[in-house]
């Protein structure tokens, strides 16, 4: 295992150390970050583990770490947590319950910590081996429900318009799009022109999400020549067997 944690902390600590050095020693990449720093979210999008030591700072750094929490619901990063009780009570004003994977408490078993966090780094490294697709959508229900049907077989990453999708693959280049036909501001049609302009996007499929199973409707998604459409009101085992069509087709193509 070689995985990448990001041990968040304000300021560092005897403590602080005594855990990088125990991580490390059992195979992860580790750096630790300060919320307060202004590269905090450059450094939050490189890691898909993080595990933080909270203080008494957790009220001066809520903006970070609700950036933190999004980008942990959006592409199901791991997000573990080092604090007494009363921390936890702080921090759960800003990040949910059901956001974090686990929850060490203080004083702290390094070990028994330890332990823990390699499993997470085993799971993060089977993880990273599925296909990754991102899922992009203005329906949040819509949202939620394509990724729990997806989740057990893929990496989902789930955005909400148009431009949120554009910002991602700047910096992620996912094995397939999702894309919803029909979104204000920025529609399906525009993002996939704006993905097609790019040389590092260009090679990206895409598969239009559209409400609409009329022949007027789909002439029109299939004359932006995407690699294919799934209809919205298509059930799970439809729209799964469609993705995994797709990846079959690919994989014997080459």
């Amino acid at each position: 295992m070689s995985e990448k944690l990001l041990i968040i902390s304000h300021g560092s600590t005897f403590m602080v150390d005594a855990i990088e050095k125990n991580l490390r020693q059992v195979g992860f990449e580790t750096f630790v970050c300060d919320p307060m720093d202004k590269d905090f979210k450059d450094k939050v999008d490189n890691y898909n583990i993080y595990l933080i030591y909270l203080g008494d700072y957790i009220m001066d750094v809520a903006e970070s770490f609700v950036y933190l929490k999004d980008t942990c619901i959006e592409q199901e990063k791991s997000l573990n947590v080092i604090g007494d009780s009363m921390e936890m009570q702080e921090f759960h004003k800003v990040i949910p319950e059901g956001v974090i994977e686990n929850v060490f408490s203080r004083p702290l078993d390094i070990k028994k910590m330890t332990t823990v966090m390699e499993e997470v780094g085993l799971q993060s490294d089977s993880n990273a081996k599925k296909k990754s697709i991102l899922l992009v959508d203005d329906d949040a229900t819509f949202l939620r429900t394509v990724k729990e049907w997806l989740s057990d077989k893929y990496k989902v990453t789930i955005v909400s318009s148009g431009m949120q999708a554009i910002t991602y693959i700047a910096k992620n280049i996912p094995d397939l799009i999702l894309l919803d036909y029909e979104m204000p501001v920025t529609n399906g049609p525009q993002v996939l022109e704006m993905i097609r302009s790019e040389n590092t996007t260009a090679d990206i499929p895409v598969i239009f999400l559209t409400g609409k199973d009329d022949k007027e409707s789909v002439t029109k998604v299939l004359a932006l020549k995407p690699q294919g459409y799934i209809l919205k009101s298509a059930g799970r085992q439809k729209l799964v067997g469609q993705i995994e069509e797709f990846f079959a087709i690919k994989k014997a193509a080459q």
